[in-house]
């Protein structure tokens, strides 16, 4: 049985050492230590890895560690919503975004033309330089073929990025499919809506695209999830496995409970009932904001995962 130990600073400390010493800390540190191990045994046995995350995870600093997890091939397959692709765009286009704070005059945002994601700022002029990028990228497309599925269509995105910070262009350099379920929810959806009334016969199939993400996997393979929130990102990559199977490895982490009945705070436990995670697979959870969380664990999988080679 394991005791509590005191958690102490040193001058050489490292963040591996820090999550180490954060298993033997109780709460949600434990549970942070935990979930790092199940990652590291997600890519030890072959597992073909899901990472899921929501629209604003990818408007945050947090966007540069998911390309860069991507281009060290520990990511097999994202799930995430369109924001994401949004921003993920805007970024590698040289848009920046500000850091400002929780407690602003929002209507004062409005009357300037910013748009507020917590404490980052996103203007409306950055979303209409994204429309200038949008327009001559769908005639692009057009002129190859009128019909796509979203994460052909994504790759294609990011083969036209030069950014090593980006998601689209590690993952069409590492050829990682990215699946958005929703991609209709957002800006780009709305200039896909745009583009189809001058083209009538252009189709972005979103149910096409599903099937290619259920045959992703099979029965036989291991199957892991990193998801990071919930939504509709979490759900895609946990319905799609239902078929063969269900997930092996699961590492949730969320600020939600699961009192809600929502899928953001949907449990592993839960996930069982429907057959979305095996009944005897290594799972775990972690409460708070990713933002911190996700930093942390990735930095010691990726020491342990560097060391052993």
């Amino acid at each position: 049985m394991k005791k509590v130990k005191d958690l102490k600073w040193n001058e050489r400390i490292t963040v591996k050492d820090l999550v180490k010493q954060m298993e033997s800390c109780g709460f949600q540190a434990t549970e942070l230590k935990q979930a790092a191990e199940v990652i590291i045994k997600m890519k030890k046995n072959g597992a073909k890895i899901y990472l899921t995350f929501t629209s604003n995870m990818a408007t945050s600093g947090l966007r540069g560690l998911f390309a860069q997890i991507i281009e060290m091939g520990l990511i097999d397959i994202v799930v995430t919503g369109v924001g994401a692709i949004e921003e993920d765009i805007m970024r590698a286009k040289g848009e920046e975004f500000v850091i400002g704070n929780f407690g602003v005059d929002d209507v004062e945002l409005h009357e300037k033309g910013v748009n507020r994601v917590g404490n980052l700022f996103v203007t409306n002029e950055s979303y209409c330089n994204f429309e200038d990028l949008m327009r001559p990228m769908l005639k692009k497309l057009y002129q190859e073929k009128n019909r796509w599925n979203v994460s052909d269509m994504l790759k294609k995105f990011g083969e036209e990025l030069e950014d090593e910070n980006s998601i689209l262009y590690q993952a069409a350099k590492k050829n990682v499919p990215v699946f958005v379920p929703g991609i209709t929810d957002g800006a780009l959806g709305f200039h896909l809506f745009l583009f189809q009334q001058e083209k009538p016969d252009f189709v972005v199939d979103v149910i096409n695209d599903f099937k290619k993400l259920t045959y992703y996997t099979t029965h036989d393979d291991k199957k892991g999830v990193i998801a990071l929130g919930g939504g509709i990102a979490k759900h895609q990559a946990l319905l799609a496995c239902i078929l063969n199977g269900g997930m092996d490895y699961a590492v949730y982490m969320t600020t939600d409970q699961e009192f809600a009945g929502s899928m953001s705070g949907a449990s592993t436990r839960e996930a069982k009932s429907w057959g979305k995670i095996k009944d005897d697979s290594d799972a775990a959870t972690v409460i708070g904001d990713v933002s911190i969380t996700f930093p942390l664990m990735m930095c010691y999988v990726l020491e342990i995962l560097n060391e052993e080679k």
